[in-house]
């Protein structure tokens, strides 16, 4: 069991990491298995990943079309601070937004990134296609 299991979710859901986006992350891990069951969920997700340096979860939710060759670990001494949802739609079945601001600092200095991400589902699983910044 993670040390972080019993702590409250990176992504900011109400719920401890073994319950939220931590069981998400453990069925991928022991079977390959994607299943969020929304775009929002798969982005929160990605978050908690991004805080853990769960690259491998990454990498694997990231579309084919647009996935980097590789991802790095996070840089020492960067803390992830929070996430915040502000929108998220559905465009039709399987085309979806989301529209966060996440915020994190490094070597003192604040920094803020906002996105509206695309996400499509393909075979029953959702996947990043890419994201505008705003």
């Amino acid at each position: 069991m993670k040390a972080t299991e019993d702590l409250p979710c990176p992504c900011g859901r109400a719920a401890s990491y073994r319950h939220c986006c931590g069981r998400l992350h453990a069925q991928f891990a022991a079977s390959g298995e994607l299943s969020a069951d929304s775009a929002e969920t798969l982005m929160r997700s990605r978050y908690s990943a991004y805080v853990l340096d769960e690259l491998a979860y990454l990498q694997a939710t990231w579309h084919a079309s647009t996935r980097p060759a590789e991802l790095s670990p996070n840089e020492p001494g960067l803390k992830w601070l929070g996430l915040e949802v502000k929108k998220h739609g559905q465009l039709d079945a399987d085309h979806a937004w989301v529209e966060f601001v996440a915020r994190c600092k490094l070597g003192g200095r604040a920094q803020r990134l906002q996105e509206r991400s695309r996400f499509v589902r393909e075979n029953g699983a959702w996947f990043y296609l890419d994201g505008e910044l705003g």
